[in-house]
């Protein structure tokens, strides 16, 4: 059976957001290897980290506007091959400079995605919400994934398989996807699947100047906790001297077990008011963080649960709120300004945890800072103009396409 346009783009959008976590949050679990092998400290190699993580960010920006003024379909092509040859070369790194350029290349071609691929998207789809919830299920396996694969490859064959692995199969999608370019059933698209009213001008500068305070909230905890975790579950749960593999397949079933978090935060979205299903993640986030800052047993892990899947369930609204809000011409920019806060001066939280971590020796303290940070976020979610439309729910949503 033919895979229509619609279908197509869902997947090759979904298997983007996939690599997307993965390859840049492969280091977050290696380091518990690499602290070994290189002779560094945690702190010294989470600042090797960082500037990959700013540019995984700020170039979204650039990325979204060559969406916009030239091709989105191309420009996923170039994230697929870019990123894929980006993890490779990491895997060949024998200096911490060396080290320093791949992890920085492997931000570099992954700021692609989230401007274009998640803009293709929305344009193509017909229930945002529910599109933006499959979509983000994927990106949630990413991320679960990235601890598990490098956690795995480093065990079995070193920590360089852990990218060269993943980097190949980027690469072979890479192939796969201009092959659907050139049978022309990936292509660009100029108009909506399903166009919406245009906002004014007042509610689009409300909702901008909010959202530019509770994407640096969201950003923040999900860059610090995505992390933190390996460390913290390896500290506080007795693992320091187990395997990688063993701390690595608990980070994953953490974020596996939130995943359908993400894809219920979109079906609400479809159905009640974006503000409301936006603010209530954000709110809940609160108690969740801080019991996280109390617990030193298992517990912690069906906390953590919690606490990834709610940061994860906001984000299906998060996306439909700025597309509502957002012309058609401009989507790709504005999705890319949209990563430049959240990732971008949101990779504030890696600092954030070498800084606590050097100077307390653990990382309870960050878990109050985040709880602060959800705590505005919640705030900024009722300032946001009321969604009246979406208001009324709907007894059955259309496919996603």
């Amino acid at each position: 059976m033919r895979l229509n346009a619609g279908g197509a783009i869902l997947a090759f959008s979904s298997i983007g957001h996939v690599f997307s976590h993965l390859v840049i949050l492969l280091y977050a679990t290696l380091v518990l290897v690499l602290e070994r092998e290189m002779g560094l400290t945690f702190a010294e190699i989470q600042w090797l980290a960082l500037p990959g993580f700013i540019l995984y960010g700020v170039a979204s920006l650039p990325a979204g506007w060559l969406g916009d003024r030239w091709s989105e379909a191309r420009m996923m092509a170039i994230f697929f091959f870019g990123t894929g040859a980006a993890a490779i070369y990491t895997a060949f790194a024998t200096t911490k400079v060396e080290l320093l350029i791949g992890l920085s290349a492997i931000g570099l071609f992954g700021a692609i995605y989230h401007p274009v691929g998640m803009a293709w998207l929305v344009k193509n789809a017909v229930n945002r919400g529910r599109a933006l919830g499959i979509n983000g299920v994927f990106g949630s396996v990413g991320t679960a994934g990235a601890a598990v694969v490098a956690g795995s490859l480093a065990d079995l064959w070193g920590w360089r398989a852990a990218y060269i692995v993943p980097g190949a199969v980027a690469i072979a999608v890479g192939f796969a996807f201009i092959a659907c370019m050139a049978s022309g059933v990936v292509r660009d698209r100029w108009s909506e699947a399903k166009p919406v009213a245009p906002a004014s001008v007042g509610d689009m500068k409300r909702v901008f100047a909010i959202l530019f305070i509770t994407t640096i909230a969201v950003g923040l905890i999900f860059q610090a906790t995505s992390a933190a975790l390996p460390k913290l579950f390896s500290e506080r749960l007795f693992l320091a001297e187990g395997s990688a593999t063993r701390v690595g397949a608990l980070v994953s079933l953490v974020y596996l077990l939130s995943a359908v978090a993400q894809w219920a935060g979109g079906e609400l979205a479809d159905r009640y008011p974006q503000r409301t299903v936006y603010f209530a993640c954000q709110a809940l986030q609160v108690p969740a963080l801080l019991l996280a800052f109390a617990l030193h047993s298992w517990l912690l892990v069906p906390v953590a649960v919690v606490m990834i899947g709610l940061n994860s369930a906001l984000s299906p609204a998060e996306n439909a709120i700025v597309a509502r809000y957002t012309p058609l011409g401009w989507r790709n920019r504005v999705f890319g300004l949209k990563f430049v806060i959240s990732q971008g001066l949101a990779s504030g939280g890696i600092a954030l945890v070498a800084v606590v971590y050097d100077a307390t020796g653990a990382l309870d303290a960050s878990f109050l800072i985040f709880a602060a940070f959800a705590t505005v976020a919640a705030v900024g979610a009722l300032l946001l103009p009321p969604d009246s439309a979406a208001a009324v729910p709907t007894s059955r949503a259309a496919p996603a396409e």
